[in-house]
C-alpha cells in the first residue's frame, strides 16, 4: 500500500507524523494523557515529550506554576522530564521529538494558533487529542 499522498516535504524540513486523537473538549486532556502513557511505556523518554493544552492548564503545570515562573521554565530547560504547557506559551517553548496537543477548550483562535505552532515544535510525531472536524480545519490550512 503506498504511503499517504501530498506535496513531499523539503529534505531539510521532514515533516512530523500527524496522529488524531477524536476527543470532546471535555475529554481532550485524558486523551492527552492516555497518549502520554502510551508513549512512555512504548520506551519513549519523558524528556522526549511536551503536552500543550488551549484550553484550562494541565494540573501538573497549574502545580509546578505555583513555585515561580523560573522554577517552572527550568524544568523545561532541563529536559529530563514530560514538560506541561498552555499552547500560549508554546512560542518559549523547545523542539521535542514528540509533542501532545490537548484542545481542551480555550478561544476559538488557539487551536488555530497552537496547532501549527506544535507542528513546528514537533521532531518526529505530533499527537493532537480533540475534535476531529476542527483539527482537520486547522492542520488542513494552517501547516
Amino acid at each position: 500500500m503506498p504511503g499517504p499522498s501530498g506535496p513531499a516535504a523539503p529534505a531539510a524540513a521532514a515533516s512530523p507524523q500527524i496522529q488524531l486523537i477524536p476527543a470532546s473538549a471535555e475529554g481532550a486532556l485524558d486523551a492527552a494523557e492516555e497518549a502520554v502513557d502510551l508513549l512512555l511505556d512504548s520506551g519513549r523518554a519523558p524528556g522526549d515529550v511536551l503536552v500543550l493544552t488551549t484550553g484550562a492548564q494541565h494540573p501538573w503545570a497549574e502545580h509546578e506554576l505555583s513555585f515561580g515562573e523560573a522554577s517552572y521554565w527550568a524544568q523545561h530547560d532541563s529536559g529530563d522530564d514530560v514538560f506541561y504547557a498552555d499552547a500560549a506559551v508554546a512560542s518559549r517553548a523547545a523542539t521535542r521529538p514528540v509533542v501532545v496537543v490537548a484542545v481542551n477548550g480555550g478561544p476559538a483562535s488557539a487551536a488555530a494558533t497552537a496547532l501549527p505552532l506544535a507542528h513546528s515544535r514537533a521532531g518526529a510525531l505530533l499527537i493532537v487529542c480533540g475534535d476531529p472536524q476542527q483539527i482537520n480545519s486547522v492542520l488542513g490550512a494552517g501547516v
